[in-house]
Parts: structure tokens; C-alpha cells; sequence
């Protein structure tokens, strides 16, 4: 079976706070024959995981890297990089994720009211504005 994995497959599979339900989720992540993973529920993902579930930043990026080495997610790899470089910067995995994309759909510059994001992101050679 090929499948999409909604975000609560995902954190029941990452956290397993509810047994069965983790039980569940990593029986059909690993049984599947494909497991596509969308860009906004590693999102979702990883804003759940920091903020409801307080997971330090360097733990969620080992877990969206477990699930990356599953030889049978698909995922839009680039995306997910941007993000996890962001992330382990100090900043939010989101904007990393909506940088690359912006570029990738044709985007010249980053710009947010995010004083942290801009700063990253500049920092890590992104064109990058603050709004003010």
C-alpha cells in the first residue's frame, strides 16, 4: 500500500504516548510500500513537537532524520533540509521551509517581520529583508 501520513500518524509514531495508537502508526510507516510525507505535516510536526510536547530543537531534527532514513518515505528532501538547516540555527523549521519554497517558486528575497528568521537566514547567505 502506498499512503500520505497525516501529522498525527506521524507524532503518534514519534512520541507513542498513546500505545495503541503508536502501535498503529508504526505498523502502517513501516509496512507500507510508500510513505509520502507532505512538507506541511513535517511542519505541523515539528510545531507540535516543540510546543505542545516542549522536545528540544536537536531532538526534533534526529527525529524528522529517522524518519527521513526509512527507505520508504518520500518526502520533497530540499524542503525538509531548509528547514532542519533553520531549525538547528536557532530558528523556526517553518520559515526555512517557506524560504526555500519562496525561492524555488520564483521568490528574489525573504521577507518577514521575524527579526530572527531575517537574521538566520541572511546569516546563512539568504536574501533576506526585515519589514518594519
Amino acid at each position: 500500500m502506498k499512503i500520505a501520513a497525516d501529522t498525527n500518524v506521524l507524532l503518534r509514531a514519534v512520541i507513542g504516548d498513546d500505545e495503541g495508537q503508536a502501535v498503529a502508526a508504526r505498523a502502517v510507516l513501516a509496512n507500507a510500500e510508500l510513505v509520502a510525507i507532505p512538507i506541511s505535516a513535517f511542519c505541523e510536526l515539528v510545531w507540535v513537537l516543540g510546543q505542545s510536547y516542549r522536545v528540544s530543537a536537536p531532538d526534533i531534527a534526529a527525529a524528522v532524520r529517522v524518519l527521513l532514513a526509512s527507505g520508504n518515505v518520500v518526502v520533497d528532501l530540499p524542503a525538509v533540509e531548509a528547514g532542519l538547516r533553520l531549525l538547528e540555527a536557532g530558528g523556526d523549521f517553518a520559515d526555512g521551509v517557506i524560504a526555500h519554497e519562496g525561492r524555488w517558486l520564483g521568490a528574489e528575497v525573504f521577507v518577514s517581520f521575524d527579526r530572527r528568521a531575517v537574521k538566520l537566514l541572511a546569516a546563512a547567505g539568504e536574501k533576506a529583508e526585515l519589514l518594519a
